[in-house]
Formats: C-alpha cells, structure tokens, sequence
C-alpha cells in the first residue's frame, strides 16, 4: 500500500472518529445532562396533540382556543364538545410522527409516565426532544453527501463540524418544535433537485429526481404550513429549469394540492374555512395586534383582519430579516456570504444553476414570513431561514475558499490554505462553547432530579402531580382556564382553554363549557403572563383580567399580610368569588385559584 494514501486514510479516519465522538458526548450531554424540558408553547401543544393521536382520538387537543371554538361553533350552528375538540391550527405530520412514537413506548397510558416525587422535568419531554434531536443528526448527515457532491468532502466536512457545533440548531433540537424535522425533509428535498439539475445541465431528463424532490417539499409543506412558499419557489423553477417545459411543475403543483384538498376539506367541516385557525397566524404578519391576542378573542367579528398599513408591515418585517439574516441563518457567519456567491462565474454549470433554485426559494420564503409574521423570538415557530443555512454555508464556504486560495501569501505557505475553516468554526461555535460550563455545572447538581425545568414559565410537577398538583385535583371531564393551556393540556393532561381578555368571553365559555357536563373549576396564572413583559403591556393584554394575573405578585409584595386585588375589580368580583381558593403552586408566580378548598403544603422551585 501507499505510505502517503495509508496516512490519508488514517488520517481521515482519525476525523471522523473525533467527530462522531463529539457528536455521541454533545448529543447524549444535551439530552441527559442539560435538557431543561419543553420551553415552545407550540411544541408542548403539538405534543399533547400527538399523545390524542395515540390514543386514538385523532386529530383533537385538550388546549382550546376561545378563537377556535368560535369557528367550530360558528361552523356547527349550535354549541360543540370540549372533549376531543379538533384541531385545526398545526400541520399535520410532526404529531403524527411523534404519535407512533409514543404508541410505540405506551405513553399513550399516561399513568405509565407519571412523573416521580423527586423528577422535575417531564420524562415525556425528553422523548419529544430526542426524536427532534435525531431528525437534526440524520439532517447533518444528508446534508453531508448533498453538500459533498456539489463542492467537495472538504468543505462539506467544515459544514457538517458548522452545523454540530451550532447553539441555535440544538436548541431547536431540545425544544421540540418541527424545524428539525423540516430540515431533515429540506435537505433530502434540496439533494434531489440538485441531482434533478445535474441531470438538466447534460440533457438528461430530469423528470424522476425533480419529482422526488416535489414528495418531500409536499412533505415539507404538511409540517409546516408556511414552508408552502418555499415549494411554490420550487415549482416556479422546476417550470423554467426541467425539461420538458411546464409538465415537471405541474406534477410537483398536482402532488402539492393533493393532500392539501384533504386537509382543506376537514378544516372546513369544522372551521367553516378551508384554512382553519391556521389562518389567524396573518394577524401576527398583516393584522392588529398578534396571534396571542386573537386566539384569546371569543368573538372574530369583532376583531375582524384589517389589512390598514398593509405595505408598511411588508416593509418591516422584509427589513427585520435582512437586518437579522445572521441570527436567522442560525448565527453561522459564513451563510450570509450566499449572496455574494451568486455574483461569483462558477465553472461547474450546475453548480451554478443550483444556486438560483435556492435563491429562490428563499426569496418565496421570505415572502411568506412578511405576511405571516417572524420576530427576534430565539424560538420563534415560523424560523424557517435556519433551513438554508447549510447550503449557504457550502456555498459562502466555496466563495471563501475560493478569494483565499488567490491571496500570495497563501499561495507560498500551503500551512495557511485551511486557516479559514478554523476561523469560522471557531467563531461560529463560540456561543456554544461559552454557555457549555455554566449548564454542565448547574446539569450535574441537579442531574439526580432529571435536570432544571424551564422555570419561569413551566415547572411540570406542579401540573403533573396526582397527590399535589393539577392533575390531582382535576377530573378528567373539567376544564381549567389558564395563561399556559398547552402546559396544562400536556404536563396534567387536562382539557385548558386559553383565559379570554373579557369577562364577557369568560362567561361565555365557561356557560358553555357547564353546558356540555365539563364544568370549569379553576383557573391557573403562572409567569407566562405576568412575566411577559412591562406591567402596561400585561394590563393591555389580558384586560379585564389584569387584577388576576398581576394578583400573585402584588401579594408577594405586600406581605406580610398580603393584598389581594383580583377581588377588588369590579369587572371581576362575582368571578373572584366563584374561584375564591388560592393554592400557590410554585411560590406565588404559580398559582390556582379553584372553586373549592385544596389541602396541601406550598410547594416552592428550590
């Protein structure tokens, strides 16, 4: 054998090694040593949902929008059950995916997953975080040949060493929400159409791998509903790009529409619209307000879409993702470079005709989030630049690489030629890197308990206990209003609906919810709104149920004895009355307020 080739591949496998062992210590550290629990409203919400699923139930949730009960009830022409209440908000695929899973670990039987005396974080959230997890480690590896039959296993290694020690892909990782699922199905979409345009640029017929691609933009598509525009990007360039002419785009339009008429056909049923409360998410983008403030509402017609300033919030949030694209681009500073990489004349044809469908669909993304809405939020659930970022990394990476190699100095010290990559892996993995002590120190005090909640807002025992939290003074045929539901309708497995701004709307719900023989019998208020933000913006937003949400911290402040304010609102005091029982869950950030007396010790976060 060849003594140099034998060194290269010892050499080669000596990388690896270290790689896939860095990959086994952050992965197996993250998910056992330093996860915190769920943290997304939207994750905890899909996760609940999915364990209906399980259960047999379909498609239904235990968190109920006042907003989407006025749709079905609006749609139904009379009053509709709170028990297994369909939902209409997600797309479909992610908790379908994680119902097999938890039918396959029987955590469907939620009594087989109880949480023990001493745990607190849910034993479920780290099932949820470890299938997301999983999607991200297949995506790294996806991304890996895609990236290496474009450019070259070089630049494809530094991408896959950019996307391990990434701080924002892991925290979408641990959090539960779908983008790494959605980056999973993205990179395997993205692999196909390049082999679609390879297959272009010498005059083969690209028809099958352009197909392909379409099944997993569609799939794309059915886990998140936003990701629509980055398939109609697509189909824009099939159009133009793939022979022969129109017919490929029509095909991956027919495959796209599909499974949509389906989905359009069951939100109608119940919704009355053929895009269900999904639709509501524009009032984060194009409306008044946001989503939070309308899903709350009781009554649409009186919060109707108003589309007043519409170009100015394009404008906005168009500016907020050019402004931001670094962060959004999962903090990877080569990324952004893409864009300069289309002014470079790459001499591979397809190369640089990939680089326009990508352009592409981005631009279409991004389109889509002006009208759907994207802020700063580190886990915002409409992120869906962070999809991208790998293949601009390859390509920033190659434009790089490429003005590095033509300096002299490079050219006359072959040491320098790969000094590049360990700037940018070292600048980029330096938010990780930095945070790693801190959690591992504070992972291993607590590891006994199964790591630190993810306190303020959610501390899971206090919702999980039978004996001292809500799931133990609740039946499983009531109903909780809360500021938290999708933690109720998870953690305690309760049905929740979202506490309404209005007193009005309380009592509509709660009439409605007696009606039906699941009666309401508390209410829970925990940090998710008084820690929200500035006391203005927590008055403005829960209205007439300010003095409740903000009656916990003014106890605290004033005792001893305590004053109590939600009592002292005249718009509130026939219901203060009702639910008069304060039981401090968590101090007084955590507490439920019930129609009858509880006995227990205050529990406390120590």
């Amino acid at each position: 054998m060849n003594p140099s080739l034998s060194q290269i591949d010892a050499g080669t496998l000596i990388r690896r090694s270290l790689f896939f062992l860095i990959l086994i210590i952050l992965t197996l550290g993250n998910l056992f040593v330093l996860f915190s629990g769920l943290n997304s409203p939207q994750a905890m919400d899909q996760a609940q949902i999915a364990r209906e699923i399980a259960r047999g139930n379909g498609v239904t949730t235990k968190m109920i929008r006042p907003a989407a009960y006025y749709q079905a009830k609006k749609a139904a022409k009379g009053t509709v059950a709170m028990v297994g209440f369909q939902d209409t908000y997600h797309s479909p695929l992610n908790p379908l995916i994680n119902a097999a899973v938890l039918k396959l670990i029987g955590a469907d039987d939620s009594d087989a997953w109880q949480m023990d005396e001493n745990e607190m974080v849910f034993p479920l959230d780290r099932v949820i975080a470890t299938v997301s997890t999983l999607f991200f480690l297949m995506a790294i590896g996806v991304n890996y040949l895609l990236i290496s039959r474009i450019f070259d296993a070089k630049i494809a290694s530094v991408c896959a060493i950019l996307m391990l020690f990434c701080e924002t892909f892991w925290s979408f990782s641990l959090s539960g929400l779908p983008q790494m699922l959605m980056l999973l199905l993205f990179s395997c979409g993205l692999y196909f159409v390049y082999r679609a345009v390879e297959a272009a640029t010498t005059g083969r017929i690209a028809f099958t791998p352009a197909i392909i691609a379409g099944v997993f933009f569609t799939l794309l598509a059915l886990t998140h509903w936003v990701t629509v525009w980055i398939a109609l990007g697509y189909i824009i360039f099939a159009a133009i790009a793939f022979r022969p002419r129109g017919i490929v785009g029509i095909s991956i339009l027919a495959l796209l529409i599909i499974p949509g008429i389906f989905v359009m056909i069951r939100n109608y049923d119940i919704t009355g619209t053929p895009f269900g409360t999904a639709f509501l998410t524009l009032y984060n983008g194009l409306g008044r307000g946001s989503e939070v403030v309308i899903m709350r509402n009781t009554d649409l017609s009186a919060n109707p879409l108003v589309l007043d300033g519409m170009i100015a919030k394009i404008f906005q949030t168009t500016l907020l993702q050019t402004s931001d694209i670094i962060p959004f681009l999962a903090g990877i500073i080569v990324a952004p470079l893409f864009f300069l990489a289309l002014l470079h004349p790459f001499k591979r044809e397809s190369i640089a005709m990939f680089r326009w469908a990508i352009l592409l669909m981005w631009v279409f993304g991004a389109l889509g989030l002006t009208f759907f809405g994207i802020s700063r939020t580190p886990l915002d659930p409409n992120q869906i630049h962070l999809l991208f970022a790998p293949i601009m990394v390859a390509y920033g990476l190659a434009f790089v690489s490429i003005l590095w190699g033509r300096l002299d100095f490079v050219v006359s010290t072959p040491m320098l030629r790969n000094i590049h990559h360990m700037a940018i892996i070292g600048i980029s993995a330096l938010p990780l890197l930095l945070s790693l002590p801190q959690k591992v120190r504070v992972g291993m005090t607590l590891r006994d308990r199964g790591g630190v909640p993810h306190w303020p807002p959610y501390y899971a025992p206090a919702l999980n206990s039978k004996t001292s939290g809500l799931k133990g003074w609740v039946a499983e045929n009531q109903i909780v209003f809360s500021d938290q539901p999708w933690a109720v309708a998870w953690y305690a497995d309760r049905m929740s609906i979202w506490l309404p701004p209005t007193k009005e709307g309380f009592l509509e719900m709660e009439s409605a919810a007696t009606d039906l023989q699941t009666p309401t019998v508390g209410i829970l208020i925990s940090p998710s709104s008084h820690g929200s933000g500035p006391i203005s913006e927590v008055a403005n937003r829960y209205k007439d149920f300010a003095s409740l949400v903000l009656d916990g911290p003014v106890i605290d402040a004033t005792r001893p004895p305590g004053f109590t304010i939600f009592d002292k609102n005249p718009k509130t005091q026939e219901i203060a009355k009702h639910y008069q029982h304060r039981q401090p869950l968590v101090g007084l950030d955590m507490i439920y307020y019930s129609d009858r007396a509880i006995r227990m010790k205050e529990r406390s976060l120590k």
